[in-house]
């Protein structure tokens, strides 16, 4: 018998992070997910019954917030390589707290705009300090294997979280309903503890550089920006991380409007996400130690996408038990999309950013995934709900581009990195 109870601590253990700072982080992750992801799950109801905005108002303002978050990523990244990346991360997860607990308080179309642009900014803040934090606080060889355990809690943490909004919704009380930014704003307070009592970086942040390496820091030829290889990466990194787009938005339109599956459907569809993300992310990371490695994961993960495109297009001409099995396929191809190209991204962006200017490189990172925000939602939508299949065949096709400019992109970058310690020396 103890034998079994230590084989099962044994393997909790495992599923959780193989370090105490992998499982530390990985208590934060599930914490601040669940504030997030139950605020998340409410929001419509939140935003349209307490704050009194339209379905449209809600929609121009999530927009103006991606043009804001589009706008500050660098800047903010400079800001954490300035300040220090541990440092940025509490005082943005702090401001944070204060602004949930705000929400209760606001009202009109406005209101709501400015405060989406203030979380904006902040959010942009804590993604910048908190990606830094977590390369330079691990080792190379542990870096991606630690963001997939992290990952896995992070959906773990939303899944929690969805259920209690869930619970509150169920209520139909408005005063619940009012209460949930209040609870995030809560366990966001415990996040901001928990992140201040996580080990500082030594010797890796910004203001930890020696005088001479600050200077050459600060010069402009060394700037992210500059390092066009990097920049190209992120953008086609963005392209293949629309995967989410497909998951959330694409797919679930096409099953209602375009199929005979029923819409509970829908209810399995996301359980078996949350299922796969949870328990296979630390698989698909697995042996992702390099540029090489990296950019294999990223073809698996476009590999999958083009599959799903390829798999859900045809439900349109099918019936019964066969559009239900061929669409639940192609959900969990494109939940595949997810965990390879969450871990082919952590390799790359983890490889080709400047040890002394994390930050910044989070920032430059952060401009494709925003700027995916944007265009793809409007556009994906248009290409498979109007066009069809030759629409879910452009999507493809769009996709197979981004896979295609990936890996040169990223060879630009290494070399990039790798003449600058030349050209420092000269």
């Amino acid at each position: 018998m103890m034998v079994a109870m230590t084989s099962l601590r044994e393997r909790l253990t495992r599923m959780i992070g193989p370090t105490p700072l992998v499982r530390s982080l990985a208590g934060q992750s599930v914490i601040s997910a669940f504030g997030e992801g139950a605020f998340l799950t409410g929001s419509a109801v939140f935003f349209t019954v307490i704050v009194g905005l339209s379905a449209q108002q809600v929609g121009l303002g999530l927009s103006f917030a991606a043009l804001v978050r589009f706008a500050m990523s660098v800047p903010l990244g400079k800001l954490a390589d300035r300040i220090g990346s541990k440092q940025m991360w509490q005082l943005a997860s702090g401001i944070e707290a204060v602004l949930y607990a705000a929400w209760p308080l606001l009202s009109g179309f406005w209101a709501f705009v400015a405060m989406m642009a203030v979380m904006a900014v902040v959010e942009s803040g804590r993604r910048a300090g908190r990606g830094a934090y977590a390369i330079a606080i691990f080792p190379r060889e542990e870096r991606v294997k630690s963001q997939a355990y992290l990952r896995a809690a992070r959906n773990v943490g939303y899944t929690f979280g969805a259920l209690a909004a869930g619970v509150a919704l169920a209520t139909d009380s408005d005063a619940v309903v009012q209460a949930v930014p209040l609870a995030t704003a809560f366990l966001l307070v415990l996040n901001a503890v928990w992140v201040f009592r996580l080990p500082d970086v030594v010797g890796r942040d910004r203001e930890e550089l020696p005088v001479e390496k600050a200077v050459e820091h600060a010069g402009e030829k060394s700037s992210a920006l500059r390092n066009r290889g990097f920049f190209l990466m992120s953008i086609c990194n963005g392209v293949l991380g629309t995967h989410g787009v497909l998951l959330n938005v694409v797919i679930p339109l096409w099953l209602v409007q375009e199929t005979d599956a029923p819409r509970v459907l829908l209810a399995w569809l996301f359980g078996t996400n949350t299922v796969m993300a949870v328990f296979l992310q630390v698989a698909a990371a697995r042996g992702v130690t390099d540029v090489r490695r990296s950019l294999v994961a990223q073809y698996r993960g476009a590999a999958c996408f083009v599959l799903s495109c390829l798999i859900v297009l045809v439900t349109h001409d099918t019936t019964g038990f066969v559009t239900i099995a061929l669409v639940w396929i192609g959900h969990v191809t494109v939940t595949g999309s997810e965990l390879y190209q969450s871990a082919g991204m952590w390799g790359l962006i983890s490889e080709l950013s400047d040890p002394e200017r994390l930050g910044e490189y989070q920032g430059v990172s952060g401009l494709g995934y925003t700027m995916g925000d944007v265009w793809a939602p409007a556009l994906y939508t248009f290409l498979a709900m109007t066009w069809g299949a030759p629409g879910w065949i452009l999507i493809a096709a769009i996709v197979v581009v981004a896979a295609v400019g990936i890996g040169p992109s990223s060879h630009a970058a290494e070399r990039y990195l790798a003449r600058k310690p030349v050209a420092t020396s000269a």
